[in-house]
C-alpha cells in the first residue's frame, strides 16, 4: 500500500535513538508476540504508506544487530544520550538538507501498534503550514505530523525536549484528528507493556 499523495510530499522520521532505561535492556530489539523486533515493526507500519523514512540512530548501533536492511535511510546523532530533543534535531536536519519534502511524519520506535490505515488519515491532513496530531479517546497520540514551516522550530530542540511546545505555540496551525486506534497512545516503556499484547495489535 502506497500513500495516495506524491512521492516524498511527507517524510516518516522514526526515532530510535533512546537508551530506554526503564525497560532494563534494548527494547528495539525485543520481540513482539509474533516475533518480529519492536523496532522493525514501527518501522514497518511507516513503510506501508510512505516512500521515504528516516531512522534516527546512535553512532555505535549496528543495522544488522537491530534487524534493519542495509538500505534502510539512517541518520546517526551524535548527541543521542542528550535525549530526544537533540535526536530530533539531528533527524530534521538531515533530512532538510536532502529532501524537499512538505512535511514530515514525526513516529517513535516504541509504538509498534499504530495501523498503517491510521498513519494514511493522518496524511490527508498534511500540509507544509499545519500539524497534524491524531487523537483517541480524547488523548492526544503519535505519530506527529509536522510541516515543514515548523521544521526551523524542531531544529532549536535540545537534550529532553520533545516538540510539545511547539505544538503548543502555534495552536491555529494544529489540525487534530479523531482516529480508532489505541496504537497512537500505547507506547513500550517495560517488559510488562510489550507482554501485554496479543499479536501485533494492542488488546
Amino acid at each position: 500500500m502506497q500513500s495516495p499523495h506524491k512521492p516524498h510530499s511527507c517524510v516518516g522520521l522514526l526515532l530510535a535513538a533512546g537508551y530506554g532505561r526503564r525497560y532494563g535492556s534494548d527494547k528495539r530489539k525485543a520481540c513482539l508476540p509474533a516475533g518480529t523486533p519492536l523496532l522493525l515493526a514501527s518501522l514497518r507500519a511507516a513503510e506501508a504508506v510512505m516512500d521515504e523514512v528516516w531512522v534516527v540512530l546512535r553512532p555505535e548501533d549496528d543495522l544488522e544487530d537491530l534487524a534493519l536492511a542495509g538500505h534502510t535511510r539512517i541518520v546517526r546523532c551524535e548527541h543521542a544520550h542528550h535525549g530526544m530533543g537533540s535526536s530530533l534535531a539531528c533527524g530534521v536536519q538531515a533530512i532538510s538538507q536532502a529532501s524537499d519534502a512538505k512535511a514530515l511524519m514525526l513516529l517513535l520506535g516504541d509504538m509498534p501498534w499504530i495501523r498503517p490505515g491510521t498513519l494514511e488519515t493522518l496524511l490527508t491532513g498534511a500540509t507544509e503550514a499545519a500539524i497534524v496530531v491524531p487523537v483517541a479517546d480524547g488523548q492526544r497520540g503519535h505519530p506527529v505530523i509536522f510541516g515543514r514551516h515548523f521544521w526551523s522550530d524542531l531544529l532549536t530542540l535540545q537534550g529532553d525536549q520533545g516538540a510539545r511546545g511547539i505544538i503548543e505555540r502555534h495552536p491555529q496551525a494544529v489540525v487534530r484528528m479523531k482516529v480508532d486506534d489505541a496504537g497512537v497512545i500505547l507506547d513500550v516503556d517495560t517488559p510488562h507493556a510489550l507482554g501485554g499484547c496479543r499479536g501485533e495489535t494492542p488488546l
